[in-house]
This record gives structure tokens, sequence and C-alpha cells, in this order.
């Protein structure tokens, strides 16, 4: 059963949203903020026991890390060899843990710290597949053991695990279904223990998690890791990760995207580009998990990770993930971020170039109104001044400069059916009341649905807030499933992510990209128009991007009859530059051929080609 809010209709008049007097304010409801902490694997890897993490944990407390907010201390990979007894509990080696790991997680909780685990879904730990600094151990990983290492882990008192997806991989297992059970398992422990265990989702991002982590997983891996085991880190490395961490209309009321543990402090990157990973990761509302070794790390590094003005919109109470909101030229990026509390934003200015370039944040990119707003540099740890309509700057080449702004939002349109000036992403708040904790599904125009948290207020009206994405036209969000009792939806659009939908002519279907995936070479099709992130394509340089870093793209340099059209990482070349005419069609830079829905398909899944363009309906394309 589907459940709609109370609906106001809104019109649309010479451009301009019309909508009803703002309701009466609501207090904001704070979300879970993403985990802060210390995890082993990036500097240890398998090479880990009790003196190893309680030599983390004590530099964690004396560098005042835990003071910032860094409190989890999580034990990675290699802390078990696979062993069970004849029950099928797990053993661990009383040399490596004396007292077992319960003593190890009393340690940590005496410092007012949290313990975390890690295993794998499949029969076989990552430890049996890449040996990494001790022998390989079979049998390591979780698979037919769900509840009872649930049970166990509680009992032992740990606070969080880390799920790993060696074995399930190698196995072929099926990551959504896979971490589904997994998680009903720990609910299921959690019923018998009473003590929550933050579970955290590592397929790498390898089957969309973005569309079935919320509900399942408080966070999910979105990418490969981002250091292996004997490399040295890189800034290349961490900008991969945060672009492949890009999935805003997943991220909210507690639900994250992961793109993997810091590598601020360790070898191969210097000052400045962690201070730009940390910025990337706090504009995403990223879990922070400092991965270097915290007992040896620089008085520099430990004030990178400290700062507060950081990590506070890392964890801001609103939980969302910032957004694209700005790219002028190639490699010039502007990321906006809205933040608990009126007309409050953070802004990351990132120079992904090889020279300094003056950059510029604009207020209505935003979704502030062009009034002066007052502009604060975090890492500068200065006030800049108050600027109308917005602010420049510049950035030095590989570098970034980190913002927060003051200003006044434009006005939010309510309602759950509304009309949007254009293709986009939009703030979504909504203004409930209910007494207990309620999960409802919401959907966006038949887009992915996605599992919203509605925390218990109380008696008290509060608000909590998702990104969603918006088509030009007439829009509907719905719950289905328990439904709070949600007195009010207020849109704030969000206009610097404008995109727009192509649409076929023949099929009345629109340029997609399936599943919301993010990886090179998926084909693109035709399906349902429902203007999701997937289906909301911004014209840039010649170029048709989409979810922010990926082009649509003639496969492999192609130029005959038949050449696949995908998605691939944005590079400028000829094969990734289109011409949208006039008479509708559009034609490939490189081949000269056109835009074509193949076999002059008109169904859900037909796949785009390049042909040689013939002025057919399949060929013709309109663009909303």
């Amino acid at each position: 059963m589907k459940l709609r809010t109370t609906v106001t209709t809104l019109l649309l008049l010479a451009g301009t949203l019309l909508a009803p007097a703002t309701a009466k304010a609501a207090t904001e409801q704070q979300v879970p903020p993403p985990v802060m902490g210390w995890a082993s694997w990036n500097s240890f890897a398998a090479k880990i026991d009790y003196n190893v993490i309680k030599t983390q944990a004590d530099a964690l407390v004396s560098t005042g890390l835990k003071d910032a907010g860094y409190t989890h201390v999580n034990i990675d990979e290699g802390w078990w060899q696979g062993t069970r007894d004849s029950a099928g509990n797990i053993t661990v080696d009383p040399t490596e843990w004396p007292g077992g790991m319960t003593a190890i997680a009393d340690y940590l909780h005496a410092k007012g710290l949290k313990a975390g685990i890690y295993t794998d879904a499949g029969r076989d730990g990552c430890g049996y597949y890449f040996p990494t600094g001790r022998p390989a151990a079979p049998g390591s990983g979780s698979e037919g053991h769900y509840l009872q290492d649930m049970l166990q882990f509680q009992r032992w008192g740990f606070d969080f695990v880390k799920v790993d997806w060696c074995g399930g991989d190698a196995e072929g297992l099926d990551p959504a279904s896979t971490y589904r059970a997994i998680s009903d398992a720990n609910r299921a422990a959690t019923a018998q223990t009473g003590r929550a265990l933050t579970l955290s989702v590592c397929d790498w991002g390898k089957k969309n998690p973005w569309n079935w982590g919320p509900g399942t997983a408080p966070m999910w891996r979105t990418s490969t890791d981002i250091i292996y085991y004997g490399q040295t880190a890189t800034l290349r490395q961490a900008l991969t990760n945060f672009d492949q961490a890009q999935h805003p209309v997943s991220q909210h009321t507690g639900y994250v995207n992961d793109p993997d543990m810091l590598t601020v402090g360790m070898p191969g990157l210097s000052a400045a580009q962690g201070r730009t990973e940390l910025g990337m990761w706090a504009i995403s509302g990223a879990p922070l998990l400092a991965g270097n070794n915290l007992a040896t790390m620089s008085a520099e590094t430990a004030s990178i990770l400290k700062n507060r003005e950081v990590v506070a919109v890392d964890q801001d109470p609103r939980g969302l993930q910032g957004v694209k909101i700005a790219e002028d030229a190639a490699g010039l990026q502007v990321y906006g971020k809205v933040l608990a509390g009126e007309g409050k934003r953070a802004a990351l200015l990132l120079n992904r170039t090889s020279k300094a370039a003056t950059m510029t944040l604009r207020w209505a990119d935003l979704g502030l109104t062009t009034a002066p707003a007052n502009v604060r540099n975090l890492w500068a740890a200065q006030d800049n001044g108050s600027f109308a309509t917005g602010y420049s700057v510049s950035v030095p080449a590989g570098d970034s400069v980190l913002l927060t702004v003051q200003g006044s939002d434009a006005p939010a349109y309510h309602g759950s059916s509304f009309t949007a000036p254009a293709t986009g992403l939009a703030v979504a708040t909504f203004t409930y009341s209910s007494a207990t904790t309620q999960t409802p599904t919401l959907a966006v125009n038949g887009q992915q649905p996605t599992v919203v948290a509605f925390p218990a207020t109380g008696g008290t009206a509060k608000t909590v807030s998702a990104v969603v994405s918006l088509g030009k036209g007439a829009n509907s969000l719905t719950f289905a499933g328990t439904s709070p009792p949600v007195t009010d939806v207020a849109i704030l659009p969000l206009p610097g992510t404008a995109g727009v939908q192509v649409v076929g002519t023949q099929s009345g279907r629109c340029l997609d990209v399936d599943d919301n995936s993010i990886a090179n070479g998926v084909q693109a099709q035709l399906w349902d128009c429902a203007a999701g992130p997937n289906q909301t394509w911004t014209p840039a340089r010649g170029q048709l991007v989409v979810n922010g870093t990926k082009c649509l793209d003639a496969y492999d340099n192609g130029t005959s009859n038949g050449t696949a059209v995908v998605i691939w990482d944005c590079n400028g070349q000829r094969n990734q530059q289109w011409t949208l005419n006039t008479g509708g069609t559009i034609t490939n830079a490189l081949s000269g051929l056109c835009l074509d829905a193949s076999g002059a398909g008109t169904a859900n899944a037909t796949k785009i080609i390049l042909w040689t363009c013939g002025g057919g309906a399949n060929q013709q394309w309109t663009r909303r």
C-alpha cells in the first residue's frame, strides 16, 4: 500500500514556482552522524594483536583525537585465523589476544572508546585470498554462522562490525540479499543481547549498494580499497574514491556512503593533500576513520584530523551529502552541502587541474538568495567577510578551499506533488511527529526507492531531510509501508545541479544508466522517465555528464554503425563530444553518427548505439 502525504499542488507561472505561506518551522531532528575513529588496516594490514590495538587506542586518547570525536577503534582483517570450537564459536590465539576479544573490548571501553571488529560474508575471508603479512587463513568468514557470530561479537562487547566481501565475491554470492541476511541476523542478535552493533557493509560498490544500503546498514562501501597492502597513499586514489561515493539521494537520516578509510598522514600524502582528502570526506558526510599510525603521527597530521570546524561539517546533524553544484571549466569543481539551520551551507572548491585558478561559488547554486552572505575559510580559521551573490577565490593546482556560508535560504515550496522549473536535485524536508522510530520507503516519480528513518520525536513536531532528484514539470513523492504522520513536505531546489532528461521521440522513454550504475562501460538504454540521477544529464563543454563525473561515450572510440554508447570517466576526448542538433538528433563528434535506439526499439532496456543519421524517430530526442 502506498501512503501519500498531504498534497498541495504548486503552479508554474512565468518560470516562477508559487507556493503557500511557509508553515511554522519545526525543530530539526539530529540524525545519527557518520562513524568517526581509527581502523587498523591501512597501517598494519593483517599484522595486528592486542598490543598493536592498545597502543593505537592510547594514542587516540593522548593526541586529543578522542576529544575531537574519533571514538571508534576498529580491528580489521587479521585478528582471527579461522578456528572455531566444536560448537562453531570463534576462537582466537591467546598469545595474540590475551584474555580473548572481550579483554580488548573492555580495554577500549575503559578509555571511553567504542570497539569495532571485522568478518567476511563468505566462508573464507580476505586473508585466505590475499595474504597480507601472515599466512592465509581458511574459514575466517561468517557464512553459515551469521547469527552465531553476531551474537558472539555482541557478547564480547563490540559496538561495530565491518563485513567484507572477499569470500562472498569468490563464491558468487548476491551482495544485496546476503547483506540483508546479515543485517537481519544482527538485529536478531540485538533482540537477544540488548546490545546494538553498527553494521558496515563492504562489497566495494560492486552491486551498487547505494540502491539497497539504506535500511540494510548505516554505511556501505562505494569503491575498492583506498590503499592496497604495500602501496603508498595518493591523492589520485582519494579523488577516485570520492567520485565513486557521490550518491546523494541515498545518503540521509543516518545512512551514509563510505569512500573508505582516510589516508591523511600516511606516507605519500602531503599535508595539503591530507587537508583536501579530509575536506572531500567532510563535504560528503563520509565516515571519518583515520588509517595512519597514530602513535608516530606528526603534530601537523593530528591538527588536520582534529580541525573541529571541518569535523563539524562532516558530522552535521542534518545528515546530508554534499553535491556538485558547478564545474565552470573542466576540473574546477564546486560542491555544496546543505547544513542544519536556516541558510547554512558548506562548500568545497576543488581544483583538479595542474594550474592555479580563480573559482567562483554562487549563492544561487547553493539554494540561497542572492542577498549578501558571510563566508568563512575553515582551514585558515578566518572570516572572509560578507559578499553579495557569490564568492571567488584563487585555488592552487591540485588543492582545495573549504568554506562555510551563512546566507538566506531561497523560498521552499510545500507539498508532495509539485511542479519543478528544471530537472535536478532538491532538499526535501519532512515535518512529522511519531512516538516510535519508523522506516518507510520513499519513492520519487517511481525512481529507485530508498528507506528513510524517522526517529521518535517524543510528541514534538520535528523534521528530517533527504536529497531528492526531480524532473522538470510534475513530480510526486510517495511513501510505502508504515509511514509517520508527515504534515508538511518542503522542497528547496539546488539550481546548481540542474540538468536535462533526454527523451526519445519514438519511445517517450528516457536516456538511462541501468541500476544507477557508475561502472565504466555500462551501456546506455531507454527506460521509463523518472528523473533520477541516472537520467539527469548535464551538457558541459560538449559532453553529456551524468552522476557528476561520468560522460556519455562512444565505446572504444568506435566510428561504425552499432558502436555501443556507454558511460565512462569524463576525459574530454572527441568520442565523448556530442552535438545537440536543432532537428532533435544528437551526433557524435568523432564519428558523425547519430544517437540511436537500437532496432528502432521502444521498450525498457532498449540499448543505445551509434548509427548513420537517417532522420528516423528512434534518432529523435527532446530535452526537458
